[in-house]
C-alpha cells in the first residue's frame, strides 16, 4: 500500500513589449552574412516533484532475525545481510532485478542467496551472533559478539567481494558487545560502536567504547584503538543537566554485592554516522550523542533533552480504538537509535530515530524465595529474577500534590503508558511529571545538538488516518492499538538518500512496519512526502500465517547509479518476518 501527499503547481507567464520613437526613414541596410548554428546543449535533468516506492525484489531468507542488518555491494549489486538466526552472512544476487513491480508482495519472493558461514572462534575467544556489517569497496567488516558476556567481541573481516568470493581476511578485537560497525565515507578508518551491556545480575559490567580501526590500502590494521569515556566519571550530574539519562541500580544490593555504577559504565553506544573527520553516536538509554573528531579522537557528550507532548496528539492508551489526547505535564526522552546525516549549504545535520529503550536485565534463580533473597526487584517464571528495570506504568508514579502528573492520573486516560521512574523524582521521591520512553518521531538535529525539524505527532495521526484502529499494532501480531502504551509505531531504522536535486530521509517503524518518507532537502522546511507498507492487517494474523514485511531493523539507500534497474533503491531488513524486500523510487 503506498499513501502520498498532493501538491500542487503554478505557472507564471511574463510578456514583454518593445516600444520605439517616431523618427525618419532612414536607409536600406545590407543585409549580414547568416550566423553559424550553435551547438545543442545537454540534455537538462528532469525536475523532481516528488518521488513513489514500489516493491520489485524480494526474499525470506528464515525465521526471526534472518534478515535483520543490510549493506550493498555496488561493484556486484549484491546485497549482504545479517542472517542471526544461522550465524550466516546471506549474498544476495540483485543484479537481475527489473522495474517490474511485484504482483503480491506479501507473499511473492524472486531473489536467491548464498550462505556465507562466520567463524565461531577468533584467538581463542569463542563467537557469539552478528550484530552489523559494513561494506567499502572490496573490504567487508562483520561485527561478532562474544559468546561469553564478559569476553570482547570482534570485527571480522573479508576481501574478495569485487570477485562475489569474500575470502577471510582478519579479525580485530574491539570492545564489550559490538552492536554496529561503519566506515568512514572514504575507507580510512572502521567505527564500532561497543554497547558493553551488563550481566543480568549486574555482576560485569563493561565498560561501553567506540573502537577505531585503521585501514591502509584496503587492509586493516591488526589492532584498534579503543575510545572510553572514564573522563566523564563523576559528571552524571552535569550530564543530566545537559538533558542526558541515568537509569541504573547503583546503591541497590543484588546477591550480596553493593551496586556502583560509573559514567562510563553505563553509556551504550548503539549507532554511528560518520564524516571523514567527524562521528556521531547515539547514546540511546542515556538520550545522547557521543561527537568524536577523529583526528585527534577526543569526544564530546550531548544530551538531547526532552520533547513536550502537551499541544500534540498522543495515544498512551490501549483500549482498540484510535483516541488522541494532548496532555500536560507528559514528557518524550529522545532516546534514538539510528542515526544518519547529510549536508546542507556545506553544514552536516543529524538525523534521528527516536524509538526509546528502558533498561531490563533478569538473572537465572531457583524460585522466587531466591530472588527476593538476592535482592531482585520481581519474578517470572519465563525470564528468572528481575534485578533492574526503570519501567513503570504512569498511574504507579507516586505524584506530587496539585501537579500536572496529578491531574494526568486523576484523569485515567493513559494510566497504563509506560514510563521511566529514573526521571523526575525529587528528594521525596514524588514526581510533577512524567517521562515517556522515545519521542514516537525522526529529529533532525544542527551540528550544535539543537533541534532543526522534529515530526512531532505526524507518525501516529498519517497511520492512524490510514490504517483506522490498526494503527499502533504489534511486530509478529495483527492486534491494533497494542503499542499505544509503550511507545506506538517505534521509529527505529533509518536512512537518507538524494533523488534528483533533493534530500530524501526513509524511517521504518518497526511495530507497525511501514516506512515514512520526508523531504528534508532543505532541513528546516522539511515535509512528509509518502508513506509504504507490506503488510497484511487483517485483525488475528500472527506472523506464522506470512502477513508480510514485519520490523523494519535496517534501511539502506542505492543511488541509481549503482542500482541494477537505473533508479534509485531503498532495501529493507525485517527482522521479525526475515524478509529482505527491494524498493525501487520513481521520481515523479
Amino acid at each position: 500500500m503506498i499513501f502520498k501527499r498532493s501538491g500542487t503547481s503554478a505557472a507564471v507567464l511574463l510578456s514583454l513589449a518593445l516600444v520605439g520613437c517616431n523618427a525618419d526613414d532612414g536607409r536600406d541596410g545590407v543585409d549580414g552574412q547568416d550566423g553559424l548554428n550553435g551547438v545543442d546543449g545537454a540534455p537538462g535533468q528532469d525536475a523532481v516533484s516528488g518521488i513513489a516506492l514500489s516493491p520489485i525484489g524480494r526474499i525470506v531468507l528464515n525465521a526471526e532475525g534472518a534478515a535483520e542488518i543490510l549493506q550493498y555491494h555496488a561493484a556486484t549489486q549484491t546485497i549482504y545481510a545479517i542472517n542471526s538466526s544461522d550465524d550466516t552472512v546471506e549474498m544476495v544476487d540483485a543484479s537481475g532485478l527489473s522495474s517490474e513491480a511485484l504482483s503480491a508482495p506479501i507473499s511473492d519472493t524472486n531473489l536467491t542467496a548464498t550462505a556465507l558461514t562466520l567463524p565461531t572462534e577468533a584467538d581463542g575467544v569463542a563467537l557469539g551472533g552478528a550484530n552489523s556489517i559494513a561494506i567499502h569497496g572490496d573490504l567487508m567488516a562483520v561485527a561478532i559478539e562474544a559468546d561469553r558476556q564478559a569476553d570482547n567481541g570482534f570485527i571480522v573481516f573479508y576481501t574478495g567481494l569485487d570477485a562475489a568470493t569474500p575470502t577471510f581476511l582478519s579479525a580485530v578485537e574491539v570492545g564489550n558487545l559490538p552492536d554496529m560497525v561503519t566506515f568512514t565515507p572514504d575507507g580510512s578508518k572502521v567505527l564500532v560502536a561497543n554497547e558493553g551491556e551488563p550481566s543480568g545480575d549486574y555482576g560485569n559490567d563493561p565498560e561501553g567504547a567506540i573502537a577505531v580501526i585503521a585501514v591502509t590500502d584496503g587492509v586493516p590494521a591488526d589492532n584498534a584503538t579503543l575510545i572510553g569515556f572514564a573522563a566523564f566519571n563523576g559528571r552524571q550530574a552535569e550530564l543530566e543537566a545537559k538533558g542526558m539519562h541515568f537509569p541504573n541500580p547503583a546503591g541497590r544490593t543484588l546477591n550480596g554485592k553493593l551496586i556502583t555504577t560509573t559514567v562510563a559504565q553505563d553509556l551504550e553506544p548503539e549507532y554511528i554516522t560518520a564524516t571523514n573527520t567527524m562521528a556521531y553516536v547515539t547514546l540511546q538509554e542515556n538520550n545522547g550523542l557521543a561527537v568524536v573528531d577523529l583526528s585527534d579522537n577526543s569526544v564530546q557528550l550531548m544530551g538531547l533533552g526532552f520533547k513536550d507532548w502537551s499541544g500534540l496528539h498522543f495515544d498512551g492508551n490501549e483500549d482498540g480504538q484510535v483516541s488522541f489526547g494532548q496532555y500536560e505535564g507528559l514528557y518524550g526522552v529522545y532516546m534514538p537509535d539510528t542515526i544518519a546525516s547529510f549536508t546542507w549549504n556545506g553544514a552536516p545535520f543529524l538525523v534521528t530515530a527516536n524509538e526509546g529503550d528502558a533498561r531490563e536485565y533478569f538473572f537465572d534463580v531457583a524460585d522466587e524465595a531466591a530472588c527476593v533473597a538476592a535482592g531482585g526487584q520481581d519474578y517470572d517464571e519465563d525470564d528468572g529474577c528481575l534485578s533492574y528495570t526503570d519501567e513503570v506504568k504512569l498511574k504507579d508514579l507516586p505524584a506530587v500534590a496539585g501537579s500536572p502528573l496529578e491531574a494526568l492520573q486523576l484523569g485515567g486516560e493513559i494510566d497504563g503508558l509506560r514510563v521511566t521512574a529514573a526521571l523526575g523524582a525529587n528528594v521525596d521521591g514524588e514526581y510533577a511529571q512524567a517521562y515517556a520512553y522515545g519521542a514516537r518521531s525522526f529529529t533532525i538535529w544542527d551540528q550544535n545538538g539543537l533541534v532543526v525539524f522534529d515530526s512531532g505527532d505526524e507518525i501516529e495521526r498519517i497511520t492512524a488516518a490510514l490504517h483506522g484502529d490498526a494503527f499502533n499494532n504489534g511486530d509478529d501480531e495483527n492486534e491494533g492499538d497494542s503499542r499505544s502504551e509503550n511507545k506506538g509505531a517505534e521509529p527505529e531504522a533509518l536512512t537518507v538518500g538524494q533523488v534528483g536535486e533533493k534530500t530524501y530521509a526513509f524511517v521504518g517503524l518497526e511495530r507497525m512496519g511501514g516506512i515514512m518518507v520526508y523531504d528534508v532537502t532543505n532541513p528546516y522546511n522539511s515535509a512528509f512526502e509518502t508513506y509504504v507498507i507490506n503488510r497484511d492487517l487483517t485483525e488475528g494474523l500472527t506472523a506464522e500465517d506470512g502477513i508480510g514485511d514485519l520490523a523494519p531493523e535496517s534501511l539502506v539507500f542505492v543511488a541509481d547509479a549503482d542500482s541494477p534497474t537505473g533508479q534509485p533503491l531503498l532495501l529493507v531488513g525485517n527482522e521479525v518476518s526475515g524478509s529482505l524486500t527491494v524498493w525501487e523510487i520513481r521520481a515523479q
